[in-house]
């Protein structure tokens, strides 16, 4: 493919034709401590109102005008459907009888889950979401097999919400029992006997279900057969409507756990012995400043992931017989590399490390003693593992920015490794390169950085660039593929990973370094990684886009705030925005551990600072920007990006265009069907390039 080409022209700079909708100001205020804060847009929170509604069609109407003139728009999506039309498949996993895995063929809207009676045995479909809707916005959410495999539970997400629905196939005969259960929400599927445990929320006020606060979570039974009305509670905290719970029932159906928690990290741990007739629950930890995580048992052991006295997390035994901390064994003890996941497989261990952002695998016995190393090849990541204990066999995938997922079958006894699966991608990847380089922080702190281009790249200055961060809850980003970044790259693009504070790259301490008081860092090391890449002439600030999701909506809407000057676009998807009032919609008090709350006087005044909405500077210096959410985002409610929006338009009403775009019938991402991915990228990667002055040619 030929490079993108400049054009002179750039007509979006300063354009005095488009006119943003007029958003009605209400004189309303908040006290917070002696300080008076302006909330204009108040009832732009209530996203089911009809005039709110009628707002979000005006300002699509305007988006979708400007995006309609960009003329090379109908190329960028024809290309992402072209690369984007190939099969992927997920790592397999053995229920004790039958093999399962996901596939999604071509540019369908959803993965397909199949049913195998052997490894080797013909494939049939299972369950297809692409048949729950006719716009592929239904989607799979999750399933768990009962320990007999006689049953998958599965569960359905409707138009991107997080709330959940249960329901129960016969795996021998495909059929759909009559069992349906409702208001699941941030829920496992543990499964015991004729039934299983789950998690859900007393069924929400009729036309609040997408913003109304998640109070008093709740873990109840489910036998089959019967009507979700008469389902057994089985564990609640009714002095703390701000906790969730999550069930796990060990394979030999031994030991029921319970996860309780009151933020996005740290757990309390309670165990009930399910073969005891009337035990109670066993509170194995207490307090939320470490984080367990069963990976399974062996008898009477639990092998735990926990971070107790180890940032860079271990892996432990605890017998429960003797529960107490005392008489916690470490079996892996912390190294200087993450442990980011262990498995228990063919008698064995097989853990994942973490090594400056990038995987590495190894076999150890059950006692800690390590068996051998994993050869895993380029850098990248390791995904998902499966594997049982009394099966010889396990699967992982293994992905870069530069490899497809590529599906393995391993032999735990003898270390033979087989490619199973590997996309077919139309595409010359052998013309790209992947950089691993560390820069310098604002308080010298070495940041890695993911730097992905063409070999051939000139540093001139003047390359597309799109720099992409995240930095907070833990999260690491380490290498994965996308085939839609292809499209970025090939029209001699540089896609950058800035892997900054408050994620998990380096363990507990990486984290908090990003949290509460310490935020700022975040911010300044994303802002630290553009400098690195206009320095190194990779880009400059008209060709530097910059975008994040989420908690890195929020890092984006903070560093426009800050720097504008630096980025030449800016795409804050479904961010948190206002962080003065993100604690009372849906599950946002959950945050608190990472963010802090305005309801206490010193956080208060740390997130006023650098609140995006609170922080919008009057003029016209900002970055092209178009922000974007979806009317079925009970995660992140869509308010955060209609007040910020709403805010911008008003402070940066000239210069270049201050836009949002909101889907319909989707939310914070997980389940979005392909035609709306697609259609989304296409938007961003045309507004992108068109901001710039580049014309891509396909």
């Amino acid at each position: 493919m030929a490079f993108g080409v400049l054009f002179s022209a750039v007509l979006t700079s300063c354009d005095s034709s488009l006119k943003y909708p007029e958003t009605r100001k209400d004189e309303v205020a908040d006290d917070y401590f002696g300080t008076q804060v302006l909330d204009p847009y108040r009832w732009l929170e209530n996203d089911t109102a009809a005039e709110v509604r009628e707002w979000v069609q005006k300002e699509n109407a305007v988006t979708q005008k400007y995006l309609d003139r960009i003329p090379f728009r109908q190329s960028v999506r024809n290309r992402l459907e072209a690369l984007m039309n190939y099969d992927v498949e997920s790592t397999p996993w053995f229920t004790g009888k039958y093999y399962l895995f996901s596939k999604k063929s071509g540019l369908s809207n959803q993965s397909v889950l199949y049913i195998k009676d052997s490894l080797n045995g013909e494939a049939r479909v299972l369950l297809d979401p692409n048949t729950f809707s006719a716009d592929g916005t239904v989607a799979l959410a999750g399933t768990s097999v009962s320990h007999d495999s006689k049953y998958i539970a599965y569960l359905v997400a409707d138009g991107g919400s997080d709330w959940r629905t249960i329901y129960v196939m016969d795996l021998a005969t495909g059929q759909k029992l009559a069992d349906e259960i409702k208001w699941a929400k941030f829920t496992s599927i543990a499964w015991q006997g004729n039934g299983f445990y789950y998690s859900c929320y007393t069924a929400p006020v009729e036309g609040k279900e997408l913003s109304v606060k998640n109070e008093f979570h709740k873990v109840y039974y489910h036998t089959l057969g019967q009507p979700q009305s008469s389902d057994r509670l089985v564990f609640e905290n009714k002095e703390e409507p701000l906790r969730n719970f999550s069930a796990l029932v060990t394979d030999d159906e031994k030991y029921l756990i319970v996860s309780e928690t009151e933020g996005t990290d740290g757990i309390s741990m309670w165990v009930k012995n399910l073969k005891v007739e009337k035990a109670d629950f066993t509170h194995v930890t207490t307090g939320f400043d470490y984080d367990y995580s069963v990976i399974g048992n062996v008898g009477d052991d639990l092998y735990v992931y926990t971070n107790y006295k180890a940032p860079k997390y271990k892996l432990i035994r605890i017998n429960m017989d003797r529960s107490d901390i005392g008489s916690w064994e470490d079996v892996l003890p912390e190294q200087k590399d993450v442990l980011s996941g262990a498995t228990l497989a063919g008698g064995h261990l097989v853990a994942t490390y973490m090594v400056d952002v990038a995987s590495r695998m190894s076999v150890y016995s059950l006692q800690g003693e390590l068996v051998r190393d994993i050869d895993l090849g380029v850098l990248g990541s390791a995904g998902y593992v499966s594997g049982r204990m009394e099966d010889d066999l396990a699967f992982f995938s293994y992905t870069s920015y530069t490899v497809p997922s590529v599906v393995y079958q391993y032999q735990v006894s003898t270390g033979e490794m087989k490619e199973i699966f590997r996309p077919k991608v139309d595409f010359d990847f052998d013309k790209y390169k992947v950089d691993r380089v560390f820069y310098k922080s604002h308080d010298g702190t070495e940041i890695p950085m993911f730097i992905v281009c063409r070999k051939d790249l000139q540093l001139n200055g003047k390359n597309p660039t799109l720099l992409y961060g995240y930095g907070g809850f833990n999260i690491s980003l380490t290498p994965y593929f996308s085939s839609s970044r292809l499209a970025w790259l090939e029209q001699g693009g540089v896609y950058a990973v800035a892997c900054i504070r408050g994620g998990g790259e380096y363990g507990e301490r990486w984290h908090l370094a990003g949290t509460k008081l310490n935020k700022q860092n975040v911010f300044d090391d994303f802002i630290a990684a553009a400098e690195y890449l206009e320095a190194e002439k990779y880009t400059s600030p008209h060709y530097l886009a910059i975008q994040g999701g989420s908690n890195g909506g929020l890092l984006i809407g903070a560093v426009v705030n800050q720097k504008p000057e630096l980025f030449g676009v800016a795409f804050p998807e479904v961010g948190v925005m206002d962080m003065l009032r993100y604690q009372h919609f849906t599950i946002g008090w959950a945050w608190a551990g990472d963010y802090g709350t305005s309801d206490d006087e010193q956080q208060f005044h740390n997130l006023y600072a650098y609140s995006p909405i609170h922080n919008i500077k009057p003029g016209s210096n900002y970055p092209a920007i178009l922000v974007t959410t979806a009317d079925h985002d009970d995660r992140v409610v869509p308010a955060h990006s209609f007040k910020y929006i709403a805010t911008l338009q008003a402070l940066q009403p000239h210069g270049a265009p201050k836009l949002i775009r909101v889907e319909t019938r989707a939310g914070h991402g997980a389940g979005k069907p392909t035609s709306l991915i697609i259609s989304e990228l296409a938007d961003i990667y045309s507004f992108a390039f068109y901001n710039m002055g580049v014309v891509p040619v396909y």
